[in-house]
């Protein structure tokens, strides 16, 4: 297993849920033991529990990770910057899309329950006309984000071009 896979599918599982143990537990039906054997490579998990790990990431977002890992096995010297340079290559790639007109953008208020922290889903997407085929990348923000650019009277394009970087990377 690769280590920079498990650390960009932890820091995942931490934008999306309260923890890992949240995220074994609920999601995959897991114990500590069979998640923590399998991160460290020496245990398996059933194809519908891998296929769940998979479903954490749009298929553009599963495409961009492959990316990274490809790059981290050519350049080792960059294990070390692995999650930033995703995360950092998710914005760009927004940003690019959102600047061309490729792409809308939408903002989906999110409170998980039981936690008092609100979040914004900001979710990027190119639309082909086809069934399946959109690419898509979603950010987890603070939700303060969103009265910042109501406040503001920022537009969301706006936003993304000059803050996504800095909120989602930090």
């Amino acid at each position: 297993m690769h280590e920079v896979y498990i650390q960009i599918l932890v820091n995942t599982i931490h934008e999306q849920y309260t923890s890992e143990k949240s995220f074994y537990e609920s999601i995959l039906g897991a114990d500590q033991t069979t998640w923590e054997a399998w991160k460290a490579g020496k245990g398996n998990l059933t194809a519908e529990q891998n296929q769940k790990i998979k479903n954490l990431f749009s298929d553009y977002e599963w495409m961009l990770l492959q990316k990274i890992l490809r790059q981290t096995i050519i350049f080792p010297e960059k294990r070390t910057v692995a999650i930033s340079e995703y995360k950092k290559m998710k914005t760009k790639i927004a940003q690019k899309w959102l600047s061309s007109n490729l792409a809308t953008a939408e903002m989906i208020s999110y409170n998980e329950e039981g936690q008092e922290q609100q979040y914004l889903d900001l979710k990027v997407t190119i639309t082909y006309d086809e069934w399946g085929f959109d690419d898509i990348l979603n950010f987890r923000l603070p939700a303060v984000i969103q009265q910042q650019i109501k406040n503001e009277k920022v537009a969301l394009l706006n936003w993304v071009n000059e803050n996504l970087e800095d909120a989602y990377t930090k």
